[in-house]
Formats: structure tokens, sequence, C-alpha cells
């Protein structure tokens, strides 16, 4: 038993972009028409007269546009905070970006913060719990994004006993509870 799939079920999305004019060539007097196209981040459309044209446009909007005003002043300069979509989820930012790089995070508690442990590499600010897009948690400074140190593993104050970097974090092996160096280029395991 043969049956033919009707293809123009799968590219009537297609059929809606065609003979759209480019934008970019509209402007240069050209004749470049959109096409969808697919990358490694997705499906978007880029011009036909490509690589002369260079010109494209995202189908799927992860760029921190604007979802929904909120009425409340931002902490940082005093402009409206908004509900902004972004790269990694929604999440609250100020209306006034880029002038004003306050963000906040969805989630009602605040991110914990372990006084006791300085980020070695700014030593200004301090490591603050954080969680991934996918839910998993990090350690990473709260003077981001002046300082973009973080680590996978819990921070544990010390120094490591080869090459005397300020920072150890808990390994969890079979053997227990180990500690090793924060230091990618390092690395070394210790035992208390």
């Amino acid at each position: 038993m043969s049956s033919k799939i009707d293809q123009q079920l799968f590219s009537a999305h297609e059929h809606a972009l065609e003979h759209q004019v480019c934008p970019k060539c509209q402007t240069e007097q050209r004749e470049g028409e959109l096409q969808l196209r697919h990358g490694k981040h997705g499906p978007f459309l880029g011009c036909s007269l490509y690589p002369e044209c260079d010109y494209i446009k995202p189908l799927h909007q992860n760029d921190g546009h604007i979802i929904k005003e909120l009425g409340v002043p931002c902490p940082q300069c005093s402009n409206e905070l908004v509900l902004r979509q972004g790269r990694y989820g929604m999440f609250i930012g100020c209306s006034h970006y880029p002038e004003c790089h306050h963000i906040e995070s969805l989630e009602q508690n605040e991110p914990q913060q372990n006084d006791q442990v300085t980020c070695p590499e700014c030593r200004n600010g301090h490591l603050v719990e954080r969680k991934t897009r996918f839910g998993k948690l990090f350690y990473a400074c709260d003077n981001y994004p002046k300082c973009k140190f973080a680590v996978n593993q819990p921070p544990v104050m010390g120094e490591c006993a080869i090459c005397r970097y300020p920072l150890l974090v808990e390994k969890t092996l079979a053997s227990g509870t180990k500690y090793q160096c924060a230091d990618r280029k390092c690395n070394h395991i210790q035992s208390e």
C-alpha cells in the first residue's frame, strides 16, 4: 500500500514567506527576496542574493524583547521595569536597557549569598547561587557582567595546596567529599 504525502503540508509556512522583498536590498535598489533558511540556532529568513547581501532576520525572538510593562520603578534608575523574553527564558529587566543593566529573576526568593566566599577573580563581589535555564545550579560572582567568574560545584573558602589559588570547590566522589582547586589550570584534588 503506497500513499503519497502532500509536501505542501510541510511548506505552508514557506509559501507564506514567498515574495517578501529584502529590506537591505530594497534600500540599495537590488532585487533580493527573503527565503526561509535553517541554521544551528533554528530557522531564519535570509536574502536570496547571499553572499552579496548578508541580511538575516531570526524567526524566533530570543533577544530580550518586552512582553509586558510592570508599572514598578527600577531600583537603579527609577524607570519602569518590564517583563522580557530572552534566550534563557523570561526575566524582569529595566525598560531603559542598554543604559541600565538591572535584571531580576522571576523566582520569588533571592539567590542565596554566601558572604564568606569572596570572588577570587575580582575580589570585590561574592559568589551567589544561580540556576541555568535548565534548572542546574552554579555559583557566580554577583558583580556580573563586570566579573564573569563562575563555578559549577559549591565554593568553599580555602587555598590550594599546590598553586595557592584562593578558592576550592566541593567535589563529591565515591570515596567521599573532597575539595578541588577552583582554578581550571590546576584542578588539584585534596582531602580536607
